[in-house]
């Protein structure tokens, strides 16, 4: 079943409720407005393949232009609403949009992009209108409610987060029409137990790949998504209450924000519905998740996956608790890891994780070259994202860290990670970035920038005191030679933390 039949069988039934305030969205309203805009798109000349921008806050409106687009065939690119105008037409132009939806929230961003995207030109403003932009609900008003006659399954088309570089977008083929029974997330859903009486708490923002397939995904179940404007640690267990969540999914740093929580916050709400609780977009640390788990219960399940789909490992609590620090075994595609000349490894040795599968399942968008450089230098249908992982003997991947952020003094290799881990145990520590800066004698040495909890002030004692309690927890080559302080980290909302941006400060610019 899809958002179609669930609209014709449970009209009522809330799809999308935004949690602040319990404004909802039925099945029958997100059909009927979804269906609306698709016709729309039909008569401004959108066909099967072409491509659609959305660029929106965590709105109501956001997954009817979803829907409206897949239903349609179309490619949907959502963009990342903290980027600047110029970014915004970068993705837009660059992904051959021809129409973009936004909204009156984002109208500073929107205002100056009518100059800067001339090939684009279908601009829908919702909830208000500026010069440049046509009303969202004046142009969809006088559209048919009913199914477009040539209804087949489009595709997310999202573009990477630019830590290490620009934004490249990631292309998966269209499934053959109609599609909608092959949608290609199902089974990981069912595995998770999803069904029409799942209730997901989504506290990230919509415009990212995991946060995006998982409410498509309850909303092909049937279920219903309570819909957060932004992560807060103690609003979200009062969501999981007042809504009965069943299904939730987080990233490291929210549960770090979650265990910081008072012993009376923790204990003041009713978690008893919660029966799944997915993470990933980065390495969780040991004992954040150790700790996770004896206060929430064996209910959290971590995946490893990129927005590529190139492949997935999984693993429940049970299992995490045996081999502590897994993000499981291969689920989708066959994992191998390889050295530097695309040797496999074996069991125990760190190299670059690759996933095979039948045939190269993504490319990314008007760059051959970055594609080719995902693939392995002999199995073109083996790709990987860049990271670096070793096996156990039972196949179970163990994350060491992205190759762009290896560090390398002396000649041996450093993995930030594992020193991350450690620093954001200290009390004081609220988030931590380690990368290497240059070093005369060494080539690099290791540095980290930290950002406090509120309330405490950098110091030298300090810092001093957050080398002394790393020492004390890994190997002495890896400690800091210097720890900075700083006052936010450049981090999205959906967890990925903008190294880059610190980096830079401290490398002479690339000419």
């Amino acid at each position: 079943m899809y958002l179609g039949d669930h609209a014709q069988h449970d009209p009522g039934k809330a799809a999308l409720i935004h949690a602040a305030t319990g404004a909802t969205i039925t099945y029958r309203e997100l059909d009927e407005r979804s269906n609306r805009l698709a016709h729309l798109l039909r008569a401004q000349g959108l066909r099967r393949g072409d491509h659609v921008a959305l660029l929106m806050e965590n709105n109501l409106r956001f997954m009817e232009v979803v829907w409206a687009a897949l239903r349609a065939g179309l490619y949907v690119t959502a963009i990342n609403r903290y980027l600047t105008p110029d970014e915004v037409a970068y993705v837009t132009n660059d992904c051959d949009a021809e129409a973009l939806v936004t909204s009156f929230a984002m109208r500073e961003v929107a205002a100056p992009l009518t100059n800067l995207i001339p090939r684009c030109r279908l601009r829908l403003m919702a909830d208000g209108v500026i010069d440049g932009w046509s009303s969202y609900e004046a142009a969809t008003a006088d559209r048919p409610a009913t199914r477009i006659d040539d209804e087949s399954l489009g595709e997310t088309m999202l573009y990477s987060s630019g830590t290490t570089g620009r934004p490249k977008g990631i292309k998966r083929p269209l499934l053959a029409p109609p599609g909608f029974a092959e949608w290609r997330h199902r089974g990981t859903m069912a595995s998770y137990g999803f069904s029409p009486q799942a209730v997901y708490l989504s506290p990230a923002p919509l415009y990212h790949a995991a946060p995006l397939a998982y409410v498509l995904g309850v909303q092909f179940f049937g279920g219903t998504v309570v819909m957060m404007d932004a992560f807060d640690a103690a609003t979200s267990l009062a969501h999981i209450e007042r809504y009965r969540i069943t299904h939730s999914q987080w990233v490291p740093t929210m549960f770090v924000r979650l265990l910081r929580l008072s012993a009376d916050e923790k204990s003041r709400h009713d978690l008893s519905t919660h029966r799944v609780a997915i993470h990933a977009a980065a390495p969780c640390p040991i004992e954040v998740k150790r700790q996770m788990i004896e206060w929430w219960g064996p209910i959290l399940h971590e995946y490893y996956a990129g927005t590529e789909g190139n492949g997935t490992t999984r693993i429940d609590s049970k299992i995490w608790l045996e081999r502590p620090g897994s993000v499981g075994r291969a689920a989708v595609g066959i994992l191998h890891i390889c050295d530097d000349d695309g040797r496999e490894l074996p069991p125990g040795e760190a190299g670059t994780i690759y996933f095979e599968r039948d045939e190269m399942p993504f490319a990314y968008y008007k760059d051959a070259d970055k594609t080719r450089s995902a693939q392995h230098p002999q199995h073109p249908n083996w790709s990987t994202l860049g990271d670096i992982g070793y096996v156990d003997t039972g196949g179970y991947l163990y994350l060491t860290d992205r190759k762009a952020f290896m560090i390398i003094s002396g000649g041996v290799n450093i993995y930030p990670q594992i020193i991350e881990d450690a620093l954001i145990l200290h009390p004081q520590v609220a988030d931590v970035a380690v990368f290497g800066v240059p070093n005369p004698e060494m080539g690099e040495e290791v540095k980290a920038v930290v950002e406090l909890t509120p309330g405490q002030k950098p110091s030298t004692a300090l810092a001093n005191e957050l080398i002394a309690f790393t020492r004390s927890r890994i190997a002495a080559y890896m400690v800091p030679r210097s720890i900075d302080f700083t006052d936010a980290m450049p981090r999205l909302p959906t967890g990925k933390l903008y190294k880059r941006v610190l980096k830079d400060r401290y490398w002479p610019p690339q000419s």
